[in-house]
C-alpha cells in the first residue's frame, strides 16, 4: 500500500496527489500539519529535511515531488503519463523544469498578493507579470493545437504546470492572449483529479489565517 504524505495545499504535494488519481492508484493519505507535524521524530526519520510530499511503498520511501513522480511512472506504467517519443519527452521535461526555475520564483510576489501577505512595488509587481508571462507564452508555444502537451496523452507536463492553472486569473495573469491555454486549462478542470485536489474557499481562508497568526507572532 501507498501512504502519501502531504499538505492540500502545497503545490509540490498537488502535482503527486493529482497524478496518485490519474493513475487510479489506492494510497494512503497522511495529511500534514506544517505548524510542527514535519518535526516530529517519525516523520523525520522519513525525510530529514522535514519538507512534504513524501511517498512510501512498502518500505520504500521517496522524497522530492519529481523523483516521486518518476517512481510513480516507473513502478505504475499504466496509464502511461510521460511519452516515449524523444521530441515528446523533451518538451514534458521543458515544461517541468520551466515551470519551477522560472515561474514560481516568478509568481512569487503575486502569489504573496494574492493571499493577502503584503504587497510588494508596482515594479516589483510588473517585473513579476513580465516574467510569469514570457513562461504562459512558452507554454502557448509548447502546448499548441493540442488538447494536451503531449497531444492527445496527458502527460506529468500537464500536471506541474496545471497544478497553476487555476490560479493564473486571480495572480493577475489573464489567458486572454492565450487562448490555447485558456482552453487547456479548462480541460485539466474538467478532470476529476483536479477537482479532487482543488481547495476550497474555507481551505484557502483557513491557511490565510494560520499565516497570519504566525507571521504576527514573528514580529517586524
Amino acid at each position: 500500500m501507498l501512504t502519501f504524505y502531504h499538505t492540500p495545499l502545497s503545490i509540490n504535494s498537488r502535482r503527486v496527489w493529482v497524478a496518485l488519481l490519474e493513475k487510479a492508484l489506492p494510497f494512503e493519505a497522511v495529511v500534514m500539519n506544517l505548524g510542527g507535524d514535519q518535526f516530529r521524530p517519525e516523520f523525520l526519520a522519513l525525510n530529514p529535511f522535514h519538507h512534504i510530499p513524501v511517498l512510501r511503498d512498502g518500505d520504500f520511501r521517496i522524497i522530492e515531488s519529481f523523483a516521486i513522480l518518476d517512481y510513480l511512472e516507473a513502478q505504475y506504467p499504466t496509464p502511461a503519463l510521460l511519452p516515449t517519443h524523444p521530441r515528446a519527452l523533451a518538451k514534458t521535461r521543458m515544461v517541468q523544469m520551466v515551470t519551477v526555475n522560472e515561474l514560481v520564483p516568478a509568481v512569487n510576489p503575486l502569489l504573496k498578493a494574492m493571499m493577502g501577505f503584503g504587497q510588494d512595488s508596482p515594479e516589483v509587481i510588473d517585473q513579476a507579470k513580465q516574467r510569469a508571462g514570457v513562461v504562459l507564452q512558452f507554454y502557448a508555444d509548447q502546448l499548441g493545437e493540442g488538447p494536451y502537451f503531449g497531444g492527445e496523452q496527458l502527460t506529468l507536463a500537464d500536471i506541474v504546470a496545471g497544478t497553476f492553472a487555476p490560479w493564473f486569473e486571480q495572480l493577475g495573469l489573464p489567458l486572454s492572449t492565450y487562448p490555447n491555454l485558456h482552453g487547456w486549462t479548462a480541460r485539466l478542470m474538467e478532470r476529476p483529479a483536479w477537482q479532487a485536489t482543488q481547495p476550497t474557499a474555507a481551505e484557502l481562508a483557513a491557511f490565510r489565517d494560520r499565516m497570519g497568526e504566525r507571521m504576527a507572532s514573528q514580529g517586524p
